[in-house]
């Protein structure tokens, strides 16, 4: 599995905003300051985040974006299954398929399974609130 820049984006946005939202919305050119990214590339992320109902967004004067929920109530697997699709290792594993013609005869569907677990129960128990709070960097 390897995550797009529009996933990665997607989760800088999301942490952005839990970061700087107070009662007001966050402009666009705020957040694509903030993250180094176009405002044309990251208005492409807030469309999908906004049409699934993870953000709300308005036009014009005093407008922007805002979380439509508090950060701990959003995963980082929900995150990425938005914007990548699937998290699945293998395909044989996306959108929930088990296998494929030859699962009978797999030796390795098993491992690729245990792995789709993993990866998922690990990014579906951390949340933004979590990221926000966190230490920065790579573990040690």
């Amino acid at each position: 599995m390897l995550v797009s820049t529009k996933g990665r984006y997607a989760l800088r946005v999301m942490v952005d905003l839990a970061e700087h939202q107070a009662d007001s919305r966050i402009p666009l050119k705020e957040i694509a300051e903030r993250q180094g990214v176009s405002e044309k590339y990251l208005e492409n992320i807030l469309s999908t985040l906004v049409k699934n109902k993870m953000l709300s967004g308005m036009r014009g004067k005093g407008g922007g974006y805002r979380l439509t929920r508090p950060a701990e109530e959003y995963t980082v697997g929900e995150i990425l299954r938005l914007t990548e699709g699937s998290l699945a290792p293998v395909s044989c594993l996306e959108d929930g398929r088990r296998g494929c013609d030859r699962v009978q005869e797999c030796a390795t569907i098993g491992v690729w399974a245990k792995l789709d677990e993993m990866i998922s129960t690990y990014l579906d128990s951390v949340t933004v609130a979590d990221l926000v709070a966190g230490p920065r960097g790579l573990p040690e």
